[in-house]
């Protein structure tokens, strides 16, 4: 190739940043939708979210709440108790991914 035309690329890659990708980076998880879905129900403790979502193993449960709670999708609330209560809910950012698993849901009737 002549120079000229290597003149044409950026010496660093160009980063698009699309809000789909985005969103997924955030939802993307294997369990998080699941989680959401069972808070849209209200608030629960982690041994509640274990038995509606059976399949999740602890770690991975712990793992996904950690993750949405970084991005400000749910709260984790503390409670000085002994043993220590954890519960945990969705923040007004996690309420409103109510109509994206609604169409989400929509969509799967449909088309599987």
């Amino acid at each position: 190739m002549d120079k000229k035309a290597n003149s044409y690329y950026p010496k660093t890659p160009v980063v698009i940043e699309c809000n789909i990708e985005k969103t997924l980076n955030v939802l993307g998880g294997k369990w998080a939708f699941l989680v959401i879905r069972e808070l849209f129900g209200g608030t629960r403790r982690f041994g509640e979210l274990q038995r509606l979502i059976p399949a999740v193993s602890p770690r991975a449960l712990t793992s996904t709440l950690r993750h949405l709670e970084e991005h400000g999708v749910l709260e984790r609330r503390v409670y000085p108790t002994v043993p220590v209560t954890v519960e945990y809910s969705l923040t007004p950012k996690g309420q409103d991914l109510h109509n994206v698993c609604h169409e989400m849901k929509l969509w799967a009737a449909r088309w599987t």
